[in-house]
C-alpha cells in the first residue's frame, strides 16, 4: 500500500530549521542502570504498535539518495529511484538496480553480495565489516563496502524505532535535547555486535508526539566520523508511521549538525509493508 501523508507538517518544517539553528543540551542526569519502558513502549505505539508490526515480515521502498559521502568514497550517487527490501524481524536487505539494470545487493551482517536477478553471484565478501579496518573519513569504498553500507543503514532506518525491542539491544533513557524552542526525549541505544548498523551505541529523539525527530550516531565504517540525522515528513503505510525524509549530516565537537554538510540525503516513497 502506498504511503500517505501524516499530520506532521509543523515538525517537518521545525526540523529543517534546526540543522541551521542552536541546539541547546540540558545536563545529564545521573546515569541510569534500568531500561526505560515506559518512554519506549510510548514511541512504539506512536510509531504503530508492536502488535501491528509483528504482523509483517518485509517492508518495501522506493529510495532516492543524494549527500557528499558517495564522492568522498569514490562512489559517485546517481539521481535516480531504486527498489529497496528489508526484512523486519532478522537484519537482511537488498537494493536493485545496484551497478548495473540487471543487478542487486544481497546484505546479512556475515557476508554481502552484488547479484543479477536472477541470484547470480557478481561477486562477494563474507565478514564484510573486517574490510573496513583501517579506514578514515576520506578512505574510498570498493562497490561491496558501499553494498554492506547500504544494506546495514537502510535496514537500521526503515525498521526504527521497533528494531529497539530486538534481543539484545538495550535501551536507557538520556537527557533531552531543545531545538528551535522544542524539548525532545531521548533513548539512546546498544547494539549488541550480531546487528550491523552505525556505531555499538546510537541516540533517538522523540517530539511530544513520540514521533521520531532525530538520529545520532557514528559511522564507524568511515573512521567513526559523527552524524546527526533529522527525519521529516512522517508518512503512514499499512499502519505503520516513519519518516519519508532523512538528511544526515557531519557533526561538530559539541555534537551539532554543520549545516551545509550533508553527508547522506533520503528520500522514501511507494512505501509497503507486506
Amino acid at each position: 500500500m502506498a504511503a500517505c501523508q501524516a499530520d506532521q507538517q509543523g515538525a517537518a518544517a521545525s526540523g529543517r530549521r534546526t540543522a541551521a539553528g542552536a541546539v541547546s543540551r540540558m545536563p545529564l542526569p545521573p546515569s541510569k542502570e534500568i531500561r526505560m519502558a515506559d518512554l519506549l513502549d510510548a514511541v512504539l505505539q506512536a510509531h504503530g504498535g508492536l502488535d501491528r508490526w509483528n504482523q509483517f515480515t518485509r517492508v518495501v521502498a522506493t529510495i532516492v539518495t543524494g549527500g557528499e559521502l558517495w564522492a568522498i568514497k569514490g562512489q559517485p550517487q546517481d539521481p535516480l529511484p531504486r527498489r529497496m527490501s528489508a526484512t523486519l524481524h532478522h537484519e537482511w536487505a537488498s537494493v536493485r538496480p545496484f551497478g548495473a539494470d540487471d543487478q542487486k545487493t544481497d546484505f546479512t551482517p556475515g557476508r554481502v553480495a552484488i547479484e543479477k536477478l536472477d541470484g547470480a553471484v557478481v561477486s562477494e565478501r563474507t565478514h564484510p565489516r573486517a574490510s573496513f579496518n583501517g579506514h578514515e573519513f576520506s578512505s574510498p569504498w570498493d562497490p561491496l563496502q558501499r553494498a554492506y553500507f547500504n544494506g546495514y543503514a537502510m535496514w537500521t532506518y526503515l525498521t526504527t524505532p521497533f528494531l529497539l525491542r530486538l534481543e539484545g539491544v538495550s535501551v536507557y533513557e538520556i537527557a533531552p535535547v531543545t531545538e528551535d524552542g522544542q524539548t525532545w526525549r531521548g533513548l539512546q541505544a546498544r547494539f549488541p555486535s550480531q546487528i550491523a548498523t552505525h556505531s555499538s551505541a546510537q541516540e533517538f529523539y522523540f517530539g511530544d508526539d513520540n514521533l521520531l525527530r532525530r538520529h545520532d550516531y557514528r559511522v564507524e565504517v568511515a573512521g567513526g566520523f559523527p552524524a546527526v540525522q533529522y527525519v521529516h515528513d512522517i508518512v503512514e503505510a499499512d499502519g505503520i508511521k516513519l519518516p519519508s525524509k532523512r538528511l544526515a549530516y557531519l557533526a561538530d565537537d559539541q555534537g551539532n549538525a554543520i549545516p551545509d554538510r550533508v553527508m547522506v540525503s533520503i528520500d522514501l516513497s511507494d512505501i509497503g509493508f507486506e
